[in-house]
């Protein structure tokens, strides 16, 4: 029996980067031997061990073998006589296929060490085609690690498997919670490059793969194209450190330019609305969680009147607040301003420009909600109002305070 460090940790511990988890891969031994040592056993597909002390995963060296379409259609098989190389050559890139054992000894038959020298993304087997997953996960690592490049015979497998339909097999859990961790990549424009290279990106998000071509108005868009604008935002988000809900903001806030007739490029009257409906069919397609869609919602149908807003008076400025539910949920509008921020980034040349109308309407949205609106509400009871006066009364009463905002010198 001899345990042995596998995968992620070995390959970052390389690169220099921070090893925050550890995965341990025993050979020679049985699942009895390990509970007979106080291993826990946690793993349903496949025996997997947490350590009585440590509690990091310990598995069992194992093959797999393919019995069905798709990410779950698997039958694995794990004994004493299962070798390192054998569980390693099951693993899906060359760089996540390497081992250490205790004593500091890199094992790495399948050249994981060179292709991180090249900066390449190499399947390890043609095993690589039998899990639609690890596409995803490989357009993650692009995200992730600045400068890597696909290895072409693995961008000709992935092909391969698009056209199989392997990704169309995929359950909508899973897709999402690959893009989600790519989206929080350093670079998560090169999950879509990756994932459009080799034409996955039309099976699982053709709203987004439908941008690409699609022209805008060279004056506001110096980069024109639609996709390649895309792009430049998820870029300008990541770069602000921006939360998960912003950033698939970001990824939604253009869909509808996809849908505007050729005949009207390179405007796109309207293409909010077409925007929105296009994010909550994603969405539901998806099964993302409320906060994302929302979020994504709003900043698709209200970018162009935040981009717009220093020409808003009170009046306007209220009902911007109230379709984006600002007075309930004020770090939700946060979000909104930060993902059309990013908006406004994702431009060339416009990368490093100000971008005042965030602080304008967070301002505008802390000197409208300063109003009592309790004491609004009784002195409209006092004065006799009911229902509709009532609200009436409160959204006069922010007007006024957004109006006095507006007058103020700046600071």
């Amino acid at each position: 029996m001899k345990k042995w460090l596998v995968g992620g940790s070995v390959r970052d511990a390389l690169l220099g980067r921070p090893v925050n988890d550890h995965d341990w891969v025993v050979v020679g031994a049985s699942p009895q031997e390990l509970l007979d040592q106080g291993y826990l056993p946690v793993g349903k597909d496949f025996p997997v061990f947490l350590h009585p002390q440590t509690k990091e995963e310990v598995a069992l060296a194992r093959t797999e073998r393919k019995t069905a379409p798709g990410y779950h259609g698997f039958a694995f098989h794990a004994d004493p006589g299962v070798t390192l190389e054998d569980d390693l050559q099951r693993r899906d890139l060359t760089i996540n296929a390497m081992a250490q054992d205790e004593d500091g000894r890199i094992v790495d038959p399948y050249h994981g060490r060179a292709d991180l020298d090249a900066k390449l993304l190499r399947h390890v087997s043609p095993a690589f085609a039998e899990d639609p997953v690890r596409i995803l996960r490989l357009a993650r690592f692009a995200a992730r690690f600045d400068g890597f490049t696909v290895a072409p015979e693995t961008e000709a497998l992935m092909e391969q498997m698009v056209e199989a339909g392997e990704v169309d097999a995929l359950v909508a859990e899973r897709v999402w919670q690959e893009i989600a961790r790519g989206l929080m990549e350093d670079r998560p424009s090169r999950m879509f490059e990756v994932l459009r290279g080799c034409g996955a990106l039309a099976r699982l998000l053709p709203e987004v793969d439908r941008l690409w071509g699609v022209p805008q108005p060279e004056a506001h868009h110096p980069e024109i194209d639609t996709g390649v604008h895309l792009m430049m935002v998820l870029d300008a988000a990541a770069r602000m450190r921006a939360p998960l809900a912003v950033r698939y903001a970001c990824l939604g806030h253009d869909l509808g330019k996809g849908t505007t007739p050729p005949e009207e490029w390179p405007r796109h009257i309207a293409h909010e609305a077409r925007s929105v409906k296009l994010v909550e069919e994603m969405s539901e397609r998806l099964r993302v969680p409320a906060d994302c869609r929302e979020t994504a919602v709003t900043v698709a149908r209200e970018h162009g009147n935040v981009h717009r807003s220093a020409s808003l008076d009170a009046s306007a400025l209220v009902r911007l607040l109230d379709r984006c539910d600002a007075w309930r949920r004020p770090e939700r509008f946060a979000d909104v301003l930060l993902a059309c921020e990013c908006d406004a980034r994702g431009r060339l040349q416009k990368e490093d420009e100000p971008y005042p109308q965030r602080e304008r309407l967070l301002g505008a949205l802390k000197a409208a909600r300063a109003v009592d609106t309790a004491a609004v509400a009784a002195q409209a009871v006092e004065q006799g109002r009911q229902g509709p006066a009532i609200a009436d009364a409160i959204r006069r009463a922010r007007q006024d305070a957004l109006h006095a905002f507006l007058q103020a010198p700046a600071p």
